[in-house]
């Protein structure tokens, strides 16, 4: 306890943590639910996207909300409403309805605690090395985005009730954590009135610009296609393999997958750092070559290839979050910077749409065929992401030529 006291940037990383666990614990129940509730594929994994609804709006919200009335402000009531959120998700029990709206609400909760939990944790890490708040942040938030899904996927599989018990271990976890963040020292308004003006080169938002929505919009939804396809497809696929033990098995591959995300990381912001474009380029070719073995898992059935494939896909997930941010930071003057970073989480979380258009193509087409068209979507990024690239260091190459005497 004293520990929290002296360094109070632990009482909000502990907050994102909890935050980030009930965030993708869902997705082993899916399974549960299939079996258990007899919901389809396409009901199961709209449920999951639905958690998006929520998160985009309250992403792109929360920083300002909590630069005008606080970081505490907006984060104590995100607290209640995580627990809120995982208690209606555990009355999905008897309310198929319950389920949508449980993960809409989530949405909402993850969404407002990013931006606000991070910035209060760079601000109480002030008298640290610089990066070292964001770090923090990062790595709390990414490691309750891991543990989530394997421990209710450990639950759900060997304990009875796991509709019900994976979310009160969550409730549990979140009230505990509420308790100690409660009375985290407020810190200085981070109030971003820059944001309210263009750009004074371009007339118009960072995020707005041609640079922004033709170099780095789009790759940005890989990072959690890679993900979902580890997450959520793959799962799906091979659940005869797996039988007796399925539920766990997608709680592992949650794990796996995200956890080599988080590990990766580190390395790769040094790599952007010597050699900018570098990282998103190689999360590409880490979705291409993950989505080619997600094509062989469907082709044989078995499930040995999958842990290949989700090492491989969170690999991708990794690299092309940071490539992205690290993108951002450079094309973003400091006042748009906040604003910027929320627009690339919101188009990265398109990728949560991608189980249940997969869902809904299986129906008309071979599971093998669908991931054949991702495998096409993941080319065509990637030579998009390296003609781009090559034009814009023609650009910068040229720029000193055209502006000297």
């Amino acid at each position: 306890m004293r520990l929290l006291t002296r360094n109070p940037w632990m009482r909000v990383a502990l907050m994102l943590f909890a935050v980030g666990w009930g965030a993708n614990q869902f997705a082993p129940l899916l399974l549960v639910y299939e079996a258990h509730e007899h919901l389809s594929e396409q009901v199961t994994t709209a449920m999951f996207a639905a958690y998006v609804i929520g998160l985009m709006p309250a992403l792109l919200l929360s920083a300002r909300l909590a630069g005008h009335f606080g970081h505490r402000a907006i984060i104590r009531p995100v607290m209640l409403l995580a627990m809120v959120s995982s208690g209606v998700l555990l009355l999905g029990h008897w309310s198929e309805a319950a389920l949508f709206v449980g993960r809409v609400l989530y949405g909402v909760a993850t969404g407002a605690a990013m931006a606000p939990g991070t910035t209060w944790v760079k601000e109480l890490s002030a008298d640290a090395a610089p990066g070292t708040g964001a770090r923090r942040a990062a790595m709390s938030l990414s490691a309750g985005f891991m543990g989530g899904p394997l421990a209710s996927g450990l639950v759900a599989q060997w304990l009875p009730a796991p509709e019900v018990l994976a979310y009160a271990v969550h409730i549990a976890l979140m009230a505990g954590v509420t308790v100690l963040a409660w009375t985290t020292p407020q810190t200085g308004s981070t109030t971003d009135a820059g944001d309210r003006h263009e750009h004074p080169a371009t007339g118009r938002h960072t995020a707005l610009s041609g640079a922004f929505w033709g170099g780095i919009a789009p790759a940005a939804p890989w990072v959690f296609t890679c993900a979902s396809i580890s997450l959520v497809v793959l799962p799906n696929i091979v659940r005869g393999s797996v039988s007796g033990w399925q539920v766990a098995f997608s709680g592992i591959m949650a794990g796996l997958t995200l956890g080599t995300g988080v590990l990766i990381q580190q390395p790769a912001r040094g790599w952007e750092a010597r050699r900018p474009g570098i990282t998103t380029l190689a999360g590409m070719g880490c979705a291409i070559a993950g989505t080619v073995l997600a094509v062989l898992v469907a082709q044989v059935d078995g499930w040995a290839l999958v842990p290949v494939a989700g090492i491989v896909l969170g690999a991708g997930y990794g690299l092309v979050l940071v490539g992205g941010l690290t993108a951002v930071e450079r094309l973003a003057p400091p006042h748009q910077l906040a604003m910027t970073n929320a627009v690339f989480y919101c188009l990265t979380y398109v990728g949560f749409f991608m189980p249940t258009v997969t869902a809904t193509l299986v129906k008309h087409f071979a599971i093998t065929d669908v991931l054949a068209i991702f495998v096409f979507l993941a080319v065509v990024t990637t030579v998009w992401v390296v003609v781009r690239g090559r034009r814009d260091a023609a650009a910068a190459d040229a720029a000193p030529s055209m502006t000297s005497p």
